[in-house]
C-alpha cells in the first residue's frame, strides 16, 4: 500500500476556516498529517473579536473523516498569539513540520482614500502574521533539519490591482519574506516558498469593482469557475519532504494549471564611464529603457484566459 504524503508530519494552517485554508488543511489530514487548524473566525475585514467555531467545525470535520486535528483561534497578528498557535502543535503532537501562512484579511479602498488603520490591518494579518507564525515555529524544525514554510502571495503583489495598496504591499512583501526565511534556513534544510493562489472566496467576492472596466462582472463569472479546493494538491506536494529542494520559489495555482513565477532580475543596462547628469538620463537613459518598460498591468490583464 503506497504510503500517504505527510505521513507522520505535524502542520499548522493558518485562516483555515473557510476557502483555501480549509480545503489545504483536509488535503493535509487527508494525506496523513496531524493538523491544527487555526482560525480566528472573524469577518473579511477582521474587525471583530472572531469565533471558534470556524476552526473548531473544520477540525471536527476532519476527525470525522477519519483524521486528526485540532482548533485554536489565535490571532497570527499577534506575537503571543502566533506563539500560542505552534504551542498548540508542540502541546497535541509534539512536533512541527509544516507552516501554511493562509490567514488573511482585505480592506479596499482607493488609494487616496485609505486611511492608516486600512493599511496597518492588512498588513498585520498577511505579511506581520506570516512572519509572526513563522519565527515561532522555526526554532522547533531546526533540531530535526526537516520542514517547510508556504506562504499565500497574490498576482495583486505580484503584477498589480485597482484599489489594494495595503494588500498588494503586503502580498509582495510576503515574497521578500519567503525568499529571506528560505536564505535564512537553508543551512537548516528547512525550505520556504510561495503560492500565488486563484480561487473564488469570501475575500475575493468583497474586491472593488474597477468602475473604468466594463468587464468586471464577467471576469467575477470567470473567478467563480476557479475552486479553492484546486489549490490543496499542490500545497501539500510542497509540504512533502519529496519536496525537499524546493525552496524559495514563487508558484501559482489557476483551477487546473500552475505557474512558476519569474522573480526581479535586470533586464537592461546603461552605463556611462563619467558618470550621468539628469539632462543625459533623460535623453539617452529612459529613452532606452522605455521600450522594455512594463505596462500598468492588473492581474486580469495577465491573466486573460479562461481557467481550464
Amino acid at each position: 500500500m503506497k504510503s500517504k504524503t505527510l505521513e507522520g508530519k505535524v502542520v499548522v494552517v493558518t485562516g483555515a476556516g473557510g476557502g483555501v485554508g480549509r480545503h489545504i488543511a483536509l488535503e493535509a489530514a487527508a494525506q496523513g498529517a496531524q493538523v491544527v487548524v487555526n482560525d480566528l473566525g472573524g469577518s473579511v475585514v477582521g474587525d471583530d473579536n472572531g469565533s471558534s467555531s470556524a476552526a473548531e467545525k473544520v477540525a471536527a470535520e476532519i476527525r470525522d473523516s477519519g483524521g486528526v486535528a485540532v482548533a485554536n483561534w489565535d490571532s497570527v497578528a499577534d506575537w503571543s498569539g502566533a506563539r500560542n498557535i505552534i504551542q498548540c502543535a508542540m502541546d497535541n503532537f509534539g512536533s512541527i513540520d509544516g507552516v501554511v501562512n493562509n490567514a488573511g484579511n482585505l480592506r479596499d479602498k482607493i488609494f487616496h482614500r485609505m486611511e492608516e488603520k486600512d493599511f496597518d490591518a492588512v498588513i498585520n494579518v498577511h505579511l506581520k502574521g506570516s512572519f509572526n507564525v513563522s519565527r515561532a515555529a522555526v526554532n522547533h524544525m531546526k533540531p530535526k533539519e526537516s520542514g517547510a514554510f508556504l506562504h499565500m502571495t497574490s498576482t495583486s503583489g505580484l503584477i498589480g490591482n485597482f484599489g489594494q495598496a495595503n494588500y498588494c504591499a503586503a502580498k509582495l512583501g510576503i515574497v521578500g519574506l519567503s525568499k529571506a526565511i528560505a536564505l535564512d534556513t537553508h543551512k537548516f534544510k528547512l525550505r520556504s516558498n510561495c503560492i500565488a493562489p486563484f480561487a473564488l472566496t469570501r475575500m475575493v467576492e468583497t474586491m472593488p469593482a474597477d468602475a473604468d472596466n466594463p468587464d468586471n462582472a464577467a471576469y467575477m463569472e470567470k473567478a467563480r469557475k476557479m475552486e479553492a479546493s484546486k489549490i490543496a494538491p499542490f500545497a501539500v506536494a510542497l509540504l512533502s519532504d519529496r519536496a525537499a529542494d524546493v525552496t524559495g520559489q514563487v508558484f501559482g495555482v489557476r483551477a487546473n494549471e500552475v505557474y512558476l513565477f519569474s522573480q526581479s532580475r535586470p533586464i537592461r543596462t546603461a552605463h556611462h564611464s563619467e558618470g550621468w547628469t539628469p539632462e543625459e538620463i533623460l535623453e539617452t537613459v529612459l529613452p532606452g529603457f522605455r521600450p522594455s518598460f512594463y505596462p500598468l498591468d492588473r492581474s486580469r490583464d495577465v491573466f486573460s484566459w479562461d481557467p481550464m
